[in-house]
């Protein structure tokens, strides 16, 4: 998929959404988007112990080769 692609099945996200949307997106559990998020994997902010992540830094990460190794990994994991 292009990034094109990604902005378009994103488009009714806000700009920077918070973990349970974060979740929604990826299609993972609320455990799996904290351990990403704790691993740096996506770039976010924390305020008052609350993730913030930039809805362009999500797409950045499923662009990057990182995505596709996260995403075996995690399917190994559930099996």
């Amino acid at each position: 998929m292009t990034r094109q692609d990604y902005e378009k099945r994103f488009r009714l996200y806000p700009d920077v959404v918070t973990i349970a949307e974060f979740c929604a997106m990826l299609r993972i559990g609320d455990t799996y988007a904290r351990k990403l998020l704790r691993q740096n994997l996506v770039e976010h902010y924390v305020i008052r112990h609350t993730y913030y992540i930039p809805k362009a830094k999500i797409i950045d990460f499923m662009l990057s080769p990182n995505y596709l190794q996260v995403l075996n990994r995690f399917r190994r994991d559930t099996k």
